[in-house]
């Protein structure tokens, strides 16, 4: 519980202070988001799909946050995210495409955050995570992506390449370093159980 109590106040300070990078406010189109979304949708428009190696499924985009988004579509296409995939396809992206695809993957509403401190009796590690992740619609900030509804064995790779500083953020980095292979699983599998993240559809 004391590590607990440590981390969550690690990671408000860490929002406070500001260590999340600012995004660049730019115009989205969710129309031409939709377009550009074709080619993603062949991983992340199936139900289950999984990527090879390591194994675990692709993420659901449907309802996240486009703060997060244009985050994660930046890192991969800076290198900052491993995946020869993702940043293959980040590479040629504009900041208007990244806003545009943003746009169209949260949809008309974003998917909401459902975990509460009464849901999580047990799982002292995840109390951190209801910072910034869950008990309301925003947190502390636009950027911190939603996990309710998302893929189980994502998010367990997610916070184990944090933990291995294969994925590049200070404020996941400290928090993934004082987690067990058992909180990773209670964590993963505690917000994977919610309502919230889809998988979009190929449009007709």
């Amino acid at each position: 519980m004391i590590i607990a109590k440590r981390i969550v106040a690690f990671v408000v300070a860490g929002f406070a202070l500001g260590t999340l990078s600012p995004l660049t406010a730019l115009a989205d189109d969710a129309e031409n988001g939709e377009i550009l979304a074709y080619t993603c949708l062949g991983c992340h428009g199936i139900d289950g799909y999984r990527n090879a190696y390591p194994s675990y499924r692709v993420p659901k985009l449907g309802g996240q946050k486009t703060g997060y988004l244009e985050i994660a579509l930046k890192a991969y296409r800076s290198g900052d995210r491993d995946h020869p995939t993702m940043q293959a396809q980040g590479g040629s992206l504009t900041d208007q495409d990244i806003a545009d695809l943003a746009a169209y993957f949260q949809g008309e509403e974003a998917a909401l955050d459902y975990v509460t401190n009464d849901m999580i009796a047990g799982i002292d590690a995840a109390r951190a995570c209801l910072a910034c992740h869950g008990g309301g619609v925003t947190g502390l900030s636009p950027t911190p992506p939603t996990l309710s509804g998302q893929e189980e064995s994502y998010i367990q790779q997610a916070l184990n390449q944090y933990k291995s500083g294969q994925r590049k953020n200070n404020i996941m980095t400290a928090f993934a370093a004082a987690l067990t292979e058992a909180d990773i699983a209670a964590i993963a599998k505690l917000w994977s159980e919610q309502d919230g993240l889809y998988t979009p559809q190929e449009p007709d």
